[in-house]
């Protein structure tokens, strides 16, 4: 039965930290356990799967009212699992909620979590671009207020956790989860991260940090593949942008990545999960599992004989919820419990990780309501609005920031863009009358809708040449197949069709999808770089059907990875890079195309030149560049940070405040930024560190800070960066993170293959060895002039 009045009177007068512990010490094993599981109550095993092996996994085969007799930790997706209106998603989460609290003796409320990768993922909510979008902003601030906006509507439904953002950084573009990622740079990672985790929390929900870690760098980029990496390329790389969003962002939950390092999967890991996690970095948060990902230790990884022995060692090793349902934290590590493999006060130890955050979230307040504030004060709720037209701003703003321009050659005698005036225009490709070309594999209706088609989108994603037609009315289109096949016909109709106009914007890239059905997104890695299925040949056609014609060819690529646009490059008039820009991103895409919005996005990934030379990333040793023992250059086309712009910049007056400085102390780098252009734009200055000779192989640059610079016609800023020496630490011989005296360079630029100004410093002093608590943000000051 549930506590009555007084127990809940008196616990209402006793802090959080008390009533945990009562908890603790009242509740049975079984009612312990109820704590660390979610429950899947929409899940189906029928059909497309939205998580790994979910048809294998049934999980819980328990009725409901047995299934929550004991309690219940969390509810995994009661919005985000199949098409259900907002409002009678609250309702069934209110009602799912009062039975979980009248059925166990201690009215538990359960933790509800959602995915919000790229915006809520629920029918009907704002589709927001994919993380790689947002690093191409290069504006966390942008960043921070996107992910309010969003904590903001998950809290509204009654949300409290939301399974995101992912830090991984990218070491092969060929990872089918490249959108997921914010780039190939952990500074650039950890800090765009960071500001999204501040934007959840400050809303009050849980931020939970993916995948920890490793899993982007798994061999040929292919899913769940194993990570052969060394600890120090896991120490300097993968780990940073976990440790700033810990230490800056104050994430309160951390789940772990599906992968094995050098044999050892990280739900099996307690030198990860709890000695770095929680003995070093102090994290006091929770751990919980990706989806099966406990199981797994069984099922695919073989370090568990049964569901019993993977529990054990999941709990063992940090683990603190078994997601998105009950496989092994219940019948199965009950039994070990019981038979004395594994004692009880480990479980404590979880569940009270577990409960402390119950009760930061409110679940143990005396007065917690069942009911999703969004119902508040109303028995019969009428629609619930999720896509707000402040929510379409933001996401258009986001979207137009994150455009990427590559290339804007002369087209007669004027660059290529933006179009004006547009004259005759065509909109062919496989992804010129796409919706789904802006959104994805984590966008509601790519990620669920798509296996309900007899259910619309939930919102409005006008294709590329909707929008065309929308704003010029006479606009000629060719779909030419889709994203993996077009036929010869079809190809033969777009080059007549861009014969015969003045302007012929192509359009490219992927369809996002789960599990091989798309062609980017989790679970669809790519044999190489080339563009997938026929588009290759189609735009070769396309672009010499232009070139015979005189017709201005504007390649747009609209996708979830950068492709090798060596072939293209010199030949299409401007080129323009998209990653999967969300809902408002046809319309952001034409505000740039047409000048409405003057492009400062900048690559958050290099741009290949070749399909094979380059899976890899700008932030590399020495040996791994071009170098005459390989015929191989994998020198890409367009470098990490490169983006042009309709106006022009300058930097100047390139200063440092001291040649040398101890390895505790600062140095300050400074230039001027001017805007020698017509028209108002954006800079993103940035800095880069060279190690020149250090006691292990440094790579040849890393970015250590940036600024977002936006400037009006003939305006000017000062930019200065606080550099502490810290930020110059790396994984020594000892496998100890330090600081070390000798030369450092310090490069101003604007891309990572476009030096401006270079400056020498000298570190003096002793080796120092420094961890968590070092200095892990270089300071940015601007300067309007």
């Amino acid at each position: 039965m549930s506590t009555g009045a007084a127990d809940q009177q008196a616990l209402a007068r006793i802090s959080a930290s008390d009533v945990v512990e009562h908890l603790i010490r009242e509740m049975t094993l079984e009612e312990k356990l109820a704590q660390l599981v979610g429950v899947w109550v929409n899940a189906s095993t029928d059909g497309d799967s939205v998580a790994p092996l979910q048809s294998q996994m049934a999980g819980d085969t328990r009725s409901w009212d047995d299934i929550i007799a004991n309690g219940l930790g969390q509810i995994t997706r009661m919005y985000g699992t199949v098409p259900v209106e907002p409002s009678e998603g609250a309702r069934r989460l209110a009602a799912a909620q009062e039975q979980i609290m009248a059925a166990s003796r201690f009215g538990i409320p359960a933790q509800v979590h959602e995915e919000c990768l790229a915006g809520l993922a629920a029918w009907k909510a704002t589709a927001f671009p994919v993380p790689l979008a947002w690093g191409a902003t290069f504006n966390p601030v942008l960043v921070r207020e996107m992910a309010s906006r969003i904590g903001a509507t998950m809290r509204s439904l009654g949300i409290h956790q939301g399974l995101a953002p992912v830090l991984d950084v990218v070491r092969d573009l060929r990872w089918g989860r490249v959108e997921e990622t914010i780039g190939e740079d952990p500074y650039l990672v950890g800090t765009v991260a960071t500001a999204y985790v501040q934007g959840l929390e400050t809303t009050g929900i849980v931020a939970t940090l993916k995948h920890f870690v490793g899993y982007s760098a798994s061999q040929a980029g292919r899913n769940h593949a194993p990570v052969s990496m060394g600890p120090r390329e896991l120490a300097d790389v993968m780990l940073p942008p976990f440790e700033m969003a810990i230490r800056h962002g104050a994430a309160r939950s951390v789940m772990h990545a599906y992968t094995d390092v050098d044999g050892v999967p990280a739900a099996a890991n307690r030198a990860l999960l709890t000695g770095l996690l929680r003995e070093d970095w102090g994290f006091a948060g929770t751990v919980v599992g990706d989806y099966f990902g406990v199981a797994f230790l069984d099922i695919t990884h073989g370090v568990a004989a049964d569901s019993g022995d993977a529990a054990v060692l999941a709990l063992s090793a940090g683990v603190d919820v078994e997601l998105p349902t009950v496989n092994c934290f219940g019948e199965p590590l009950l039994r070990r419990i019981r038979d004395g493999v594994l004692d009880e006060s480990v479980v404590d130890e979880a569940l009270r990780r577990v409960l402390t955050q119950k009760a930061e979230v409110g679940l143990l307040s005396p007065d917690f309501s069942a009911v999703p504030p969004v119902l508040s004060g109303s028995s019969e709720a009428g629609p619930i609005e999720l896509d707000s037209s402040e929510n379409r701003a933001l996401a258009r703003e986001v979207a137009a920031q994150s455009l990427v321009l590559l290339s804007n050659r002369k087209f007669r005698d004027a660059p290529a863009l933006p179009l004006e005036p547009v004259g005759s225009l065509a909109v062919v490709g496989p992804l010129a009358d796409d919706p789904f070309a802006m959104l994805g594999c984590y966008s509601f209706d790519a990620h669920v809708g798509a296996s309900h088609p007899e259910v619309p989108m939930g919102i409005s994603v006008p294709s590329v040449a909707a929008v065309a037609a929308g704003r010029y009315g006479s606009v000629l289109s060719s779909v030419t197949g889709n994203c993996e096949s077009a036929t010869d016909e079809q190809i033969a109709e777009a080059c007549r069709v861009a014969s015969g106009v003045d302007t012929c914007v192509v359009v490219v890239g992927d369809n996002a999808g789960l599990f091989g059905r798309g062609t980017s997104g989790e679970g669809n890695d790519a044999a190489d770089l080339r563009l997938p299925g026929d588009q290759h040949r189609m735009l070769d056609r396309v672009l010499s059907a232009c070139e015979a014609s005189g017709t201005r060819a504007v390649v747009v690529v609209l996708s979830g990875r950068p492709y090798a646009l060596g072939d293209f490059v010199d030949r299409a008039h401007a080129i323009v890079q998209g990653f999967f820009p969300g809902e408002e991103g046809g319309e952001a895409l034409w505000d740039v195309l047409t000048g409405v919005v003057n492009p400062s996005g900048k690559l958050p990934v290099s741009v290949p030149r070749t399909s094979g030379g380059q899976p890899g990333t700008y932030l590399h040793s020495k040996l791994a560049g071009p170098s005459g023992v390989s015929a191989l250059d994998p020198s890409p086309l367009f470098g990490f940070g490169h983006g042009l712009s309709y106006t022009t910049f300058e930097l100047s007056d390139h200063q440092r405040s001291a040649p040398t400085m101890s390895t505790s102390d600062s140095v300050v780098v400074s230039c001027s930024v001017t805007n020698t252009g017509s028209r108002a734009g954006a800079e993103v200055v940035q800095l880069y560190l060279t190690d020149p000779v250090g006691e292990v192989v440094r790579p040849v640059r890393e970015l250590i800070g940036y600024a977002r610079v936006e400037l009006e016609a003939g305006q000017s800023a000062v930019v200065d960066f606080m550099v502490h020496a810290d930020r110059t630490s790396f994984t020594g011989l000892d496998l100890k993170r330090v600081v070390t005296s000798g030369l450092v360079k310090l490069h101003v630029s604007t891309s990572s293959v476009s030096d401006v100004a270079s400056h020498e410093v000298i570190l003096h002093g002793p080796r120092r060895v420094v961890g968590f608590e070092r200095e892990m943000l270089t300071p940015v000051e601007v300067r309007q002039r």
